[in-house]
């Protein structure tokens, strides 16, 4: 069956622009390999916290996955290959305990996204240290981004510095501001006053 083309590919709104936009919120970060870490925290199944120091995390099983990229702005960038970290094997390192339905994404400065675990848990869903076989650019998350292409772009924390696990839902960075809870790009999920009822916390 051949692949489907670009335009089929695309969900409701969205459109492919030229070249590659990048943007973020606050600034971007220096990288200082002896100083950074990942912290996995929160309703684990051991009730401690775990710390990756950069040789930890970078010794963790890697994965490539090509996926699309869409954007809450409307743009989608379409084929791009991510390698890196599954979020499978973030999670068989560190298990949740019993009852995590969500976790939140931590990066620099404070900035998060929540995601419901069955998201979090999927194949496509990973820590990217690297895109298109090459390491990633500053602005795009160097050292490491969360990518979970299946929802909009903001759950694709850059700068991840923290996986927290939750027994209660709760909003991240750009959901408190007024977004979409769980932001699936195919039912165009751009904002909190469109969720039905279950689709956040209260």
């Amino acid at each position: 069956m051949p692949d489907p083309t670009e335009e089929t590919r695309l969900p409701p709104g969205q459109y492919v622009p030229r070249g590659r936009p990048v943007i973020h919120y606050g600034r971007v970060p220096q990288f200082r390999p002896e100083r950074w870490s990942l912290s996995v925290f929160g309703a684990t199944a051991s009730g401690e916290e775990t710390r990756f120091s950069w040789p930890q995390f970078s010794a963790l099983p890697r994965v490539s996955v090509i996926a699309d990229f869409h954007c809450v702005t409307k743009f989608s960038i379409m084929g791009n290959e991510w390698g890196g970290v599954p979020a499978a094997a973030l999670l068989a390192a560190v298990p949740p305990a019993p009852g995590v339905a969500h976790v939140m994404i931590w990066g620099e400065y404070g900035y998060s996204a929540n995601v419901r675990l069955d998201d979090f848990d999927r194949g496509t869903t990973l820590f990217a240290m690297e895109l298109d076989d090459k390491p990633l650019s500053a602005e795009r998350g160097h050292p490491v981004r969360a990518i979970v292409p299946h929802l909009y772009a903001w759950k694709s924390v850059k700068w991840v510095r923290a996986v927290e696990y939750l027994l209660e839902d709760r909003r991240g960075f750009w959901e408190e501001r007024g977004y979409h809870n769980v932001g699936d790009p195919w039912g165009e999920q751009r904002y909190a006053y469109q969720e039905e009822p279950g689709e956040g916390p209260a």
